[in-house]
């Protein structure tokens, strides 16, 4: 007899595999299909996330949450303008033990694969296959995305990052740091846990630099580092690969909708994560709004009426208005700060730095703002 399952998710990486690990709760038959390989990649994944609290709740609840060497604590962030102007955020005023957890890609996507093998309600599988409700986790290039229609709307930047991770003279002290340079913006994401001194690096650079900054030896690129950083960790070694991606701001139009089948009811369709939306990495948050896109989702169809199906339209535009609200202020925000840095002008060099003082400064505004952030209320 042939196999039924109640959903299809098309994507098996971390957002795909938590929702399946969320709808097996529900006791939810699941089919997960991973994406289709990139053509090439680098020899080891560079990878890290800054998680909120939220996403680690999220991850804890399904058992998934990795080793404390894998999750690095981040008490504090600072951010540097490029004219005197900065930006320190402290766990402990806020009264938490971290204001983010700094996780390495590959341990987590290890801890989600061992909960999926053993959860009898999810079955991998090698191609989609039919169910009531597909669910498209399959990241920023998804082509099932438009075989359902949904038009996806891309607007470029003029920046690639360059993400590697690299050895530090210093330990990190579990701070984050982050640079708004005249030509780019530079992180440093703490590795190895609290006595560590290793840092995941992303930095955003304009287009026309990538192809230099890639082909620079390892001792040359590192130097490029140091300087941008201003020395902050000392000498650095570069420890891995360097990889590299363009980055956009974009949004599909349609997040559900449903596609005729032959002899059969029309199936439902929904978009999640960076297959619905993608925001510039500054704030570090792509992974957090789609964890809470699978969470938001997981739970529309948990509480719905008992005579309802999961591929009740009601419920996916739910599912996408709630989903759409809480994504535009995060869109604006990112979107803003990197246009705003973006220009080289005297007046928007100097507005933008006495913006982040005043912003230093704003006290009840801050906490907000750093409260947000961490997922929290």
């Amino acid at each position: 007899m042939a196999q039924t399952f109640d959903i299809c998710i098309r994507g098996a990486g971390i957002v795909g595999k938590t929702l399946a690990l969320l709808l097996a709760r529900e006791r939810l038959k699941v089919a997960l299909v991973p994406a289709p390989a990139p053509s090439s990649t680098a020899a080891a994944d560079v990878r890290a996330y800054a998680l909120n609290t939220a996403s680690r709740q999220l991850l804890e609840s399904l058992r998934s949450w990795p080793d404390a060497e894998h999750a690095t604590a981040v008490r504090q962030m600072q951010v540097q303008g490029d004219q005197g102007g900065a930006v320190v955020f402290d766990a402990e005023p806020q009264g938490v033990d971290a204001l983010a957890w700094i996780v390495d890609v590959p341990a987590l996507e290890a801890r989600l694969a061992e909960a999926v093998r053993f959860q009898p309600q999810v079955e991998v599988m090698d191609a989609p296959v039919a169910a009531p409700l597909t669910v498209v986790c399959e990241g920023r290039a998804s082509s099932t995305r438009a075989e359902f229609g949904a038009r996806f709307d891309i607007t470029p930047y003029a920046q690639h990052a360059i993400a590697t991770r690299v050895r530090c003279e210093h330990p990190h002290g579990q701070v984050a740091r982050q640079w708004f340079l005249p030509d780019g913006i530079l992180a440093f994401l703490p590795l190895g846990g609290p006595a560590g001194n290793s840092v995941a690096v992303v930095w955003s650079v304009q287009r026309e630099q990538v192809t230099s900054l890639m082909a620079l030896p390892p001792e040359a690129f590192t130097q490029a580092l140091q300087t941008a950083s201003q020395q902050a960790l000392g000498t650095l070694t570069l420890c891995a690969d360097r990889a590299t991606w363009p980055l956009q701001l974009a949004k599909a139009d349609r997040w559900c909708g449903s596609t005729p089948a032959a002899g059969v009811s029309p199936r439902s369709w929904v978009l999640t994560g960076d297959a619905a939306h993608n925001v510039h990495p500054l704030a570090g948050q792509g992974l957090n709004l789609g964890l809470a896109d699978v969470q938001a989702l997981a739970e529309v169809l948990r509480t719905r009426d008992y005579w309802r199906s999961v591929a009740d339209q009601r419920l996916l535009r739910r599912y996408e208005r709630e989903r759409k609200a809480a994504l535009l202020p995060m869109g604006l925000a990112t979107d803003g700060l990197q246009q705003l840095f973006a220009r080289q002008e005297a007046p928007w060099q100097a507005l933008r730095n006495w913006g982040m003082k005043g912003f230093e400064r704003s006290g009840p505004l801050k906490d907000f703002v750093a409260r947000r952030a961490m997922g929290m209320r």
